[in-house]
Parts: C-alpha cells; sequence; structure tokens
C-alpha cells in the first residue's frame, strides 16, 4: 500500500530481522513503521535499540491491540506515533505523510 504512494519499503518478518536491515542499509531511511507486538523482538524493544543505530529516525508504531493492553507496552505515552489496525490505506499514507513532513497530529 504504501508502495502505491511512491514510498520505497523495506520489509522485514520481525524485530532482529529489522534492525538488522537498519543497521546494514546503504540509503537514508525516513521512517519505519513497526507493530508493537512481532516475534523475536516487539516493536518497542526495536525503536529502543534502533535509536543508537540511527538517533532521531521517525517510528510509527500499529497495534491491533485495545487501548488497555497497549498501557504495558508504553505506546500510548505523549508524543508517540501510533495507528490503530485495522487501518484504512488512506489514513495510514495521510500519517506517514504527516509524520515525514513534520506535521504530525497525535492520535
Amino acid at each position: 500500500m504504501l508502495q502505491k504512494h511512491g514510498y520505497r519499503v523495506l520489509e522485514a518478518v520481525n524485530g532482529r530481522e529489522a534492525l538488522e536491515l537498519c543497521e546494514t542499509a546503504r540509503h537514508p531511511i525516513d521512517l519505519v513503521l513497526t507493530d508493537v507486538v512481532m516475534p523475536q523482538m516487539g516493536g518497542w524493544e526495536f525503536a529502543s535499540k534502533l535509536e543508537a543505530v540511527r538517533p532521531g529516525l521517525k517510528v510509527l508504531f500499529m497495534s491491533g491491540y485495545t487501548d488497555g493492553e497497549l498501557v504495558h507496552h508504553g505506546v500510548l505515552d505523549p508524543g508517540i506515533a501510533f495507528v490503530q489496525k485495522p487501518v484504512a490505506p488512506n489514513v495510514l499514507a495521510q500519517k506517514v505523510r504527516e509524520l515525514l513532513t513534520g506535521e504530525q497530529r497525535l492520535r
């Protein structure tokens, strides 16, 4: 869906693979879209480790879990970019665009 909106997308099946991809990528990465819950390394842990590899990289979290389930993951903290699944393609594209242009509106 993001490719249809003109974005170049790198895909990973879990947090560890995504971190490795970010460590070895030879080109700029402008934004990371990560699920909160993933195998081997969750999105929150991934984003924390990513900060050491690519400081200041924008991260957009997504999840199908309810607000109550997300509280212990820290995703609902102020300033965290988040979209709830299922998310309509145009809503996701808009959120990505807002983050990339610095016009982010939280939730």
